[in-house]
């Protein structure tokens, strides 16, 4: 088997280290933003919608945190008066504790609290829709837009990337402004409340405190800088290591039949040992950061606490105001390393919404006509004049392409692969616009339509089926979504679907699984020529689909096309000869172009390019079925 996919593998996981005490976090990088600048100032703009309801979050976030600094001071004055009351008490010169006064403080915090959290509800609460709104709207124009983009944008980018978008990268958006944003104004003012509240008690003390804290930022550096390296290399192996179980996965048959078993599992047992190897170093000295942490923080505590001791001593500070201290150096370290992992979470969110951005500003397809024609009764002709494509401008695969279809004629297009067969069934369905030429419809241009109205027209029976998870009835439905059960019924009776739906469990409420492999290859395809019977077409697009199904199934699906094809336009991407010798027109192509065109018959006895195409399978088959 090939080398696992590198493309499992991604950037090691943005990760923070939040710790008590003295010591703060260093975030761990993550993916960044081209532009950060250029991205967050589009990301305001579509904030600016509900910019009152965020200037009411960043008040309310901003008191929760005010009422919560005020706290440790109030409660420091109540443990002063309580040990005074006590000492008083021992020494026989005071009256004792104080109650009242005391229960006058407990009762002022616990209404400071209180108001501290229904801020901090309220600003939540309102957060919390905005960034749901956000999520919804960013959601809803990625929808929009997709409905908008060319073709060639889903085959040539990756479905997984479109989807990521949709969700993860929505999703941290809508995560960063529900939860960093109230962070980020409660982090800066608690580090500046904090800071003047130890301040108020002791400039002496918050030095000290101050001068510990850079002991844990350079500690908590050197740590990360360590473990940096160990983190990127298991989402490395990690990712060569899924990568290697999808494919054994996916093509255990393969494997087997090939015997590849032993070199499945000394493969899968090299990636898991350097996996074990770097996510044990990144896990130890990661879960290093909380010892070191507590250790510098318990060092600070003792520091802070003899100084704060021998100052009450001096009668310089209150017994009350020690407590009150260490509280606002917790409350002070704890928002550092929320606005450090805020830092790194907003380049995330920037690089996010960037992919966001690149998506919604991609170039959409050519607007529909101002003016379109409504066709009353579709008769069903078609005619190719000159027509002129390229995928690229550069690159011209369809040269001059004409023909002239008439209404229910059979026409089959054939050719080698590359010839351009497929390519002329987009520019039918306007899935591409030619570059040069026309494609007429009863006379009209087919950008004439609207893509809709010109869709309607056409039916669709691929080579790959298409069906999703859902029941049959439901799989047929959607040819014509407004249809009633007996409609969807009679198209299956027409298809020769009816007679092997009464075979299976539930039988037309049978729900086909997300693999779509709980019927048989056949079967399906049995169930998207229902689909094309009930859409009722007057155009037709059929993909020979009876390479890959046994000799009985492929007679059920020809009677199934026969009774399909009656009476409409129908173009056929022909890959066996043989199938299509009742065409009322072959048009044999090479290169983009139309070589030779007439019946079977015809083409035959010009000797020309489909007599030999026809004549060298007829003599593979003859060989096939010699051997």
């Amino acid at each position: 088997m090939s080398e696992p996919n590198k493309r499992h593998a991604g950037p090691p996981r943005t990760g923070g280290f939040r710790r008590g005490g003295f010591g703060f976090g260093v975030a761990m990088g993550g993916e960044k933003a081209r532009d950060f600048k250029g991205t967050m100032g589009k990301l305001f703009k579509h904030l600016s919608v509900y910019k009152f309801s965020i200037i009411v979050v960043i008040l309310f976030a901003a008191a929760s945190a005010i009422f919560n600094i005020i706290g440790p001071k109030v409660l420091g004055k109540a443990i002063t008066k309580l040990f005074e009351g006590i000492m008083g008490k021992i020494t026989g010169t005071g009256n004792g504790i104080d109650f009242n006064y005391i229960g006058r403080i407990i009762l002022y915090l616990a209404g400071l609290y209180l108001l501290s959290f229904l801020f901090a509800y309220i600003q939540r609460w309102i957060m919390s829709g905005i960034s749901m709104k956000i999520s919804y709207n960013f959601r809803k124009e990625i929808s929009e837009k997709i409905n908008r983009m060319p073709l060639k944008y889903f085959e040539s980018v990756n479905h997984g990337e479109v989807l990521s978008r949709v969700t993860n990268d929505v999703d941290t958006i809508s995560h960063t402004l529900n939860q960093s944003l109230a962070h980020i104004i409660t982090s800066v003012t608690t580090v500046i409340g904090a800071l003047v509240m130890m301040f108020s008690i002791s400039w002496v003390m918050t030095l000290v405190a101050l001068c510990i804290i850079p002991v844990s930022t350079i500690l908590a550096t050197f740590i990360v800088k360590h473990s940096q390296k160990y983190f990127v290399e298991q989402q490395v192996f990690l990712g060569y290591l899924n990568g290697h179980v999808e494919e054994m996965y996916g093509g255990h048959t393969v494997m087997k039949a090939f015997n590849g078993e032993k070199k499945s599992i000394e493969k899968f047992t090299g990636l898991n040992e350097k996996l074990y190897s770097s996510a044990w170093k990144s896990q130890f000295l990661s879960g290093m950061m909380m010892p070191v942490m507590v250790f510098v923080g318990n060092i600070g505590y003792v520091i802070v606490t003899v100084l704060g001791g021998w100052l009450v001593i001096r009668k310089a500070i209150e017994v009350g105001d020690i407590q009150a201290f260490i509280q606002y150096v917790s409350s002070y370290t704890h928002p550092i390393a929320q606005l450090a992992n805020i830092s790194s979470i907003l380049q995330q969110t920037a690089a996010a919404a960037e992919r966001v951005f690149e998506f919604l500003d991609e170039e959409e397809k050519v607007p529909e006509t101002t003016n379109p024609v409504k066709l009353e009764d579709v008769k069903g002709s078609v005619e190719f004049k000159n027509v002129r494509f390229g995928y690229s401008p550069d690159k011209i695969i369809i040269n001059d392409f004409s023909a002239y279809v008439k209404p229910g004629q059979k026409v089959a297009l054939v050719g080698p692969t590359g010839a351009g067969k497929t390519t002329i069934v987009k520019l039918l369905m306007r899935f591409y616009d030619v570059n040069g030429g026309a494609i007429l419809i009863d006379g009209h241009d087919v950008r004439d339509f609207t893509r809709s109205d010109l869709r309607s027209m056409f039916g669709m029976v691929l080579q790959d089926t298409w069906l999703y998870n859902a029941t049959i009835m439901e799989n047929i439905r959607y040819g014509r979504l407004d249809a009633s059960d007996e409609e969807v019924i009679a198209a299956a009776k027409t298809a020769h679907v009816d007679s092997f739906v009464h075979t299976l469990p539930d039988g037309y409420n049978m729900v086909l699984n997300e693999e779509v492999s709980n019927i048989s290859q056949g079967q399906k395809q049995l169930l998207t020529i229902a689909r094309a019977v009930l859409k009722d077409p007057k155009i037709l697009i059929l993909d020979e689909a009876t390479s890959s199904v046994d000799t009985r199934t492929e007679v059920q699906i020809q009677k199934a096309m026969e009774n399909l094809m009656k009476n409409r336009t129908c173009f056929i991407i022909a890959h066996r000869l043989s199938t299509i010798r009742d065409a009322d027109l072959i048009l044999v192509m090479d290169h983009g172009d139309i070589v030779e065109q007439g019946t079977h018959k015809e083409l035959l006895a010009k000797k020309g390019f489909y007599a030999k195409l026809y004549y060298s399978q007829f003599e593979n088959d003859n060989a096939e079925e010699a051997g």
